[in-house]
């Protein structure tokens, strides 16, 4: 009780501090003035929670994620209603969380259940050419049902695959690595970002030209992590450890296999979402997308509550269809998708001030050849959610008076600035736990079924040392 005392009375003090400095900084009348850094604050301080607190006092974490979450939200609302009113603060709240976080987070619930009612049986043991293999194929599926899609489809039968070994975490941080990000730069369905993009006039089968740098970055990614796995592989050996095969030869079933109509649900559904708001039907006279009024001008918009439907029904009947031997056989449990709940919520709210900072000064940044738009949409998509950044840079991009390129709604933008910015935003997702949506999620699951996944901080280092030498070269090779 003591503890939680203290840590109320320090975020009370940031609070206080945060009210005090805020409400002297200016702020238009109109309530879009661009907010100082000091607003920032509490999107820093709910990052170094994730960060440190499961290394101090992890069991002390778990059980009280949601207040901490509540405190730095409210650390940001508090100032931001003094500095810009009661009612556009509810705007920018409300506008987070109906048009990004709830339909972020009824995708990544909708992935989760219907993954959690497939799983892989039989003698297919964890060795380095098996988890190379399958670490390509989950790849080269993130481009097909998403990465959040094959990341949820992948992870169990990986983990289960290699529960006999010991030294293991290494295959679920190059699972993050590349089918959690890299390999959904192919096509819209993969990634976010590109979504966004193709609703904005970027050719739906146009990122298919990002084939030979994902080639590369796969190729260089899993040729370092082959060694890696067979030197771990090797000292797993060496100590007695041998996987659990009771026949020879290889035996492979699939239950609840079924369950891949839902996953072709929610792949069209999220299809659809980029889709609808195009067609006359569902535009205003005005040009914007029709929905549920809710506040001023936040709308939940009509694709989006068909996006939402048709992913709850294909989840409550993966549900109803599914024998619950399967989601016992996956150690299934609501504890990684109800973390990720938890924590995104006030990410999602506190990285405001930061992306409305970043949407008022990208066109001043200076950015006008394709690697400067590589590190710079990659670096802030690293911490910042990547679709809003990567429309930040898109947007900068057709600002700049280019005539040859890809025609897009926001200006014509070369073809490798393009590039670059995609692969900025996809890519370098991989380089935090929060930088893409199925990151946190897979250490979740990953911890859930014993392996020891590194802490925040420690993740970033494998990126470092792995991820961000790999981006170097994609700089020399493809963005000079």
């Amino acid at each position: 009780m003591k503890k939680l005392s203290a840590l109320a009375a320090a975020l009370l003090g940031v609070l206080a501090f945060s009210v005090t400095a805020m409400a002297e900084s200016p702020a238009g009348e109109t309530g879009t003035a661009v907010p100082s850094l000091l607003y920032c604050i509490p999107f820093a301080g709910i990052l170094l929670c994730i960060a440190l607190f499961p290394l101090v006092k992890p069991t002390w974490w778990e059980e009280h994620q949601a207040p901490v979450v509540l405190a730095w939200s409210l650390a940001f609302i508090v100032p931001f209603v003094i500095g810009f009113g009661a009612h556009h603060t509810a705007e920018v709240v409300l506008e987070c969380i109906i048009n990004d976080y709830l339909t972020f987070i009824v995708l990544l619930f909708g992935l989760f259940c219907v993954a959690g009612n497939i799983t892989l049986e039989g003698d297919l043991a964890g060795s380095p050419r098996i988890n190379v293999g399958l670490l390509l194929f989950g790849t080269l599926l993130s481009s097909w049902v998403g990465t959040t899609g094959a990341s949820m489809l992948m992870v169990r039968p990986i983990i289960k695959m290699n529960s006999w070994r010991k030294r293991k975490r290494h295959i679920m941080i190059f699972f993050i690595f590349l089918i959690s990000n890299i390999g959904g730069c192919l096509t819209p369905i993969g990634d976010p970002p590109l979504l966004m993009g193709f609703m904005r006039g970027v050719p739906f089968f146009w990122s298919l030209r990002l084939l030979p740098i994902l080639a590369f970055n796969a190729a260089v990614l899993l040729f370092v992590f082959y060694h890696l796995d067979m030197r771990a592989y090797r000292k797993d050996i060496a100590e007695g450890r041998k996987p659990d095969i009771s026949k020879p030869g290889t035996e492979i079933r699939i239950a609840g296999l079924h369950n891949l109509i839902f996953l072709a649900a929610i792949v069209v559904a999220v299809l659809l979402s980029g889709t609808l708001p195009s067609l006359p039907l569902f535009r205003n006279a005005d040009g914007t997308v029709r929905g549920i009024p809710i506040l001023g001008e936040v709308t939940l918009t009509w694709p989006a509550v068909i996006e939402i439907a048709i992913i709850l029904a294909s989840a409550w009947l993966s549900f109803r269809t599914t024998s619950a031997k399967v989601r016992t056989e996956n150690h299934f449990t609501w504890g990684a998708i109800k973390e990720v709940a938890i924590l995104f919520i006030g990410i999602f709210i506190t990285m405001q001030p930061a992306l409305m900072i970043l949407k008022a000064n990208g066109a001043s940044l200076g950015l006008d050849s394709p690697y400067q738009m590589f590190w710079a949409t990659g670096a802030l998509s690293s911490f910042l959610d990547n679709t809003p950044t990567y429309l930040v840079f898109l947007t900068t991009a057709g600002s700049l008076g280019f005539t040859e390129g890809i025609a897009t709604a926001l200006g014509t933008v070369p073809a490798k600035m393009l590039v670059a910015i995609s692969c900025g935003a996809v890519f370098m997702g991989a380089n935090t736990y929060i930088g893409n949506a199925p990151n946190f999620m897979v250490k979740s699951i990953s911890d859930e079924n014993g392996v020891r996944m590194p802490s925040f901080f420690g993740y970033i280092l494998w990126s470092l040392g792995f991820l961000i030498p790999v981006f170097i070269l994609d700089t020399l090779i493809f963005f000079l």
